[in-house]
């Protein structure tokens, strides 16, 4: 009995000295693990004010990648490649125009002209500096050029605009796909290609300058406006939406077409510069000979393709559009 009293004693000393050096650890943990918190906000306070505030202006911040590529940076393949086109091809392309027949061609052809306008104004386009009223798509002749800011205006203006009708057609037609249970018959890919194109055409040209904070309030107003204008038409008739894009694109073919001629005057000496490089992203998705590495040849690449694209968006007018 004796004995077993002193093993029960010392078993619980060795216990109360067990539980007294686990506390003691405890402490001594917690205490660490106090600490460590007050290091490492003293660390981020310390790197927040060198990051608060900084000396490079918001506008040099551009995206801009190596061209070198690496493990987790890599070039891919564009989704829609372009065809390549011959220097001849390019240049056989002339601005054309489709007579309005029916009331919704004239709503169309009403409603580009009235953008038209409202393009000219906000890009600041003088009145010597537009060309002949009577042929708004085909005349490209004027008394006073513009300049190199100027077109970059237009052409980001027209892009960002141009880039919206195809995901919108493209979307209504998946999301009628999905209720009706059918299959589209490739009008699906056919407008989204085309939206993705005019895309590839807006980030080609931000490359060669950045529009100030009015001219992008413009165009979130106008994709606003836009966007659901055409959610609303495309629903109700989209015939005259075709329509509409297809005189979109007679005027894209009528700047670009313009803006070529001005530069084989030697109109924009920046342009018309040998040294002048274009984007490697136009290279990258356009598949530019490197021999005609100039601004003119984006230009008439672009025209080539919106004037492949104006009969084709006009074609689908007809077409059964269940």
């Amino acid at each position: 009995m004796l004995s077993f009293q002193l093993q029960h004693s010392q078993a619980s000393r060795q216990a109360a000295k067990a539980a007294a050096l686990g506390f003691a650890r405890t402490i001594s943990s917690s205490s660490s693990l106090t600490r460590a918190p007050i290091t490492l906000r003293a660390g981020c306070a310390a790197s927040q004010q060198h990051r608060l505030f900084s000396s490079t202006p918001t506008h040099q911040l551009r995206d801009f990648f190596p061209v070198k590529e690496t493990p987790h940076i890599q070039t891919t393949k564009p989704a829609w490649p372009h065809e390549g086109y011959t220097y001849d091809e390019m240049l056989a392309v002339e601005p054309a125009h489709r007579p309005p027949r029916t009331v919704g061609d004239y709503t169309a052809w009403k409603i580009v002209r009235f953008a038209r306008y409202c393009m000219d104004k906000a890009t600041g386009m003088d009145r010597d500096q537009k060309s002949d009223k009577t042929k708004p798509t085909t005349a490209i002749e004027a008394e006073k050029p513009l300049t190199e800011a100027q077109w970059l205006i237009r052409f980001i203006f027209l892009e960002s605009v141009a880039g919206v009708p195809g995901m919108v057609g493209g979307m209504l037609r998946h999301l009628g796909s999905l209720r009706r249970m059918k299959r589209d018959n490739g009008w699906i890919e056919t407008l989204l290609e085309e939206s993705y194109n005019e895309r590839m055409h807006l980030l080609t040209f931000m490359k060669m300058c950045e529009p100030g904070w009015f001219m992008k309030m413009m165009i979130i107003g106008a994709q606003g406006v836009f966007f659901n204008s055409l959610f609303v038409s495309y629903l109700i008739s989209p015939k005259i939406v075709h329509r509409f894009v297809g005189y979109l694109e007679e005027e894209a073919v009528h700047t670009y077409t313009r803006c070529i001629k001005e530069i084989e005057d030697g109109n924009l000496p920046k342009w018309s510069d040998p040294k002048f490089q274009i984007p490697d992203i136009a290279i990258q998705v356009s598949t530019y000979q490197h021999s005609y590495n100039k601004i003119f040849n984006i230009d008439t690449s672009l025209v080539l393709e919106d004037a492949k694209r104006a009969p084709y968006d006009e074609g689908l007018d007809p077409l059964h559009q269940g």
